[in-house]
């Protein structure tokens, strides 16, 4: 670098310069720093022209040594030897997907809770590293608690504690899983706004490995249909599908009571008291719906058509009535053009019940309609085979067994033993048929738009998505650990695991799935390049970027040195 200078009629500037060769191969150069004029430099170091100059060019020395240094650094030689055998016992490939789910964790504080937990008892091991490792690993390689303290020995910072540190963690982690949901919902604040007017509520179920019932491990229905006792999980939703509570409660039990409960301590710990609850009929008992109508909740809940009153269910089948949602003008829905079949139309009326009055809302969806009557018609070609078959097995419960449509008879006109004869029973089919492409919504919102209200209750697939994430992505299931306590510690890492994911897929510019950003996180590696620091052995992409952008450091350099990887580190670790 060298210093030029530029002189106008009424003074004369000092600049450093540095040449360089172009894109194009010529000699170029480009100004790295204007040091003033010389008026200015005179009367500030108080010397003459030759003096501003010497000053100068001591700047430029300077500039140049600080180039050259920084440029050593970033252009690293490192000897490779083909006759030199590899090392004993050395780790070479390390795990970095943490590295963002370590931001989320350290942007809601987590540390701090850890460190407030730890002044209630006298432990010694380092609650936060374990903590914080055990979720790292149900996302990037969730297993059992063991499996998870050998993954985590693959990440850039390696456990310090022991494994048994991990199962005396537990024990405390149970006891302080209020306090912990209460505490990370109050700070992912600092992370951005929550969308808590509308709060979403589902149960599902995890089964266990044994055959006998044990504690709240309860014989019950299991959602994948295994005879093994489960125990059950009440989870609350924000409208954003991001988690923001969970109970659990014995497999045997009723699941409408499981409500009352969380909600309770949502209103209690979590300072939420404005709110529209939403869940599926099998959640909108009457009793559930009087809770949610107190204060200043509301609630939108789905209703069985069937189970409707009489009255109320023929309303609802009337063809009669409805409206298109777009413009809220009247419409024959027996006859469509070809542009209103990919619409949604409506009609709604006052529903009172014992103790609440209500607004019922009925859709009826033509593009529904055309799929359920598409299912329909292969089930009842394989309802004709069974019957022509004469192969009918046992008639279960399912309500998309083909079973369904088969019925016998098995007695002559007379009245006397016959052989059982089997037919397709069409009334059965007509009646269903009724009830294609149509949906009942009930609310105390009696006032609100109907567009508005139908969006609320669309958005239910994502506390769904939530339970398919948790079992068949996180391995919530089967549940390996016994003890009460553990259970609970097990089911709130998996919690706070997908609260940790949801927050970081929020955080990107452009939508993706889950098995997408999953799988560029458990991509994410680096490799030991003898001792000197890390080559990321991952492919850079469109979400590797806006996952940089969004947690503030850059792990997609061709070579990181040791001091630079420690940068990034802290970077994670300081949202």
């Amino acid at each position: 670098m060298r210093v030029t200078t530029s002189k106008s009629k009424n003074s004369e500037s000092f600049y450093i310069t540095k040449s360089y060769t172009n894109a194009q191969g010529k000699s170029t150069s480009t100004t790295i720093k204007k040091l003033g004029t010389l008026a200015e430099l005179s009367e500030r170091l108080g010397t003459d022209r030759d003096g501003v100059m010497a000053w100068a060019k001591e700047q430029a020395r300077i500039e140049t040594e600080k180039y050259k240094k920084e440029t050593e650094e970033a252009v690293v030689t490192i000897p490779f030897h083909s006759n030199r055998l590899m090392d004993y016992n050395r780790k070479k490939l390390f795990t970095g997907g943490y590295l963002f789910l370590q931001s989320v964790y350290y942007g809601l504080k987590m540390d701090s809770i850890c460190r407030k937990i730890r002044y209630r008892y006298k432990f010694k091991y380092d609650l936060n590293a374990i903590l914080s490792d055990l979720i790292y690993t149900r996302v990037l390689e969730p297993s059992s608690k063991t499996s998870s303290f050998k993954a985590a020995q693959q990440f850039l910072e390696a456990p310090t504690y022991e494994l048994h540190d991990i199962y005396r963690a537990l024990s405390v982690l149970a006891k302080e899983c209020d306090l912990i949901q209460s505490e990370v919902y109050k700070n992912s604040f600092f992370l951005g706004k929550r969308n808590d007017k509308v709060l979403y509520y589902d149960c599902t179920n995890y089964y266990f490995e044994i055959e006998q019932e044990d504690g709240d491990k309860k014989y019950g229905k299991s959602k994948e249909h295994r005879p093994n006792p489960i125990i059950q999980m009440g989870l609350f939703t924000d409208g954003d599908g991001i988690p923001l509570a969970f109970s659990l409660f014995p497999g045997s039990q009723n699941e409408q009571k499981s409500l009352k409960p969380l909600e309770t301590k949502i209103l209690q710990q979590f300072g939420c008291q404005k709110f529209i609850y939403c869940s599926d009929a099998g959640l909108a008992s009457e009793d559930n719906r009087v809770l949610n109508h107190l204060g200043q909740r509301s609630f939108i809940v789905t209703q069985s058509i069937k189970k409707l009153p009489a009255e109320d269910r023929e309303w609802a089948l009337n063809t009669k009535g409805f409206k298109r949602l777009s413009d809220d003008s009247p419409v024959d829905i027996t006859q469509l053009s070809e542009d209103d079949k990919q619409g949604l139309f409506y009609k709604d009326e006052p529903y009172t019940t014992k103790k609440l009055h209500q607004r019922l809302i009925i859709t009826y969806s033509p593009k529904y309609a055309a799929y359920e009557k598409a299912v329909r018609a292969e089930q009842i070609a394989r309802a004709e085979k069974m019957v022509a078959n004469g192969a009918v097995k046992r008639q279960r419960k399912n309500p998309n067994d083909p079973a369904r449509f088969v019925n016998k008879i098995a007695a002559t006109k007379e009245g006397e033993k016959a052989e059982i004869h089997y037919y397709l029973d069409l009334e059965k089919i007509a009646e269903e048929e009724k009830y294609d492409g149509l949906y009942a919504v009930c609310t105390d919102l009696l006032d609100d738009d109907v567009a508005d209200i139908l969006k609320v209750s669309e958005g239910r697939w994502q506390i769904e998505d939530c339970f398919r994430t948790m079992k068949t992505d996180f391995d919530a299931r089967p549940v390996y650990v016994s003890r009460k306590d553990r259970i609970q510690a097990h089911f709130l890492i998996c919690f706070l695991a997908l609260l940790h994911f949801r927050m970081l897929k929020k955080a990107l510019k452009t939508p993706c799935t889950t098995e997408q950003l999953l799988h560029i996180l458990r991509s994410i590696k680096f490799a030991d390049i003898e001792e000197q620091g890390f080559m990321p052995v991952y492919e850079r992409q469109r979400i590797t970027d806006e996952l940089h952008e969004a947690c503030g450091f850059r792990t997609d350099y061709q070579f990181i040195t040791k001091r630079k990887m420690k940068e990034i580190q802290k970077k994670s670790k300081r949202r």
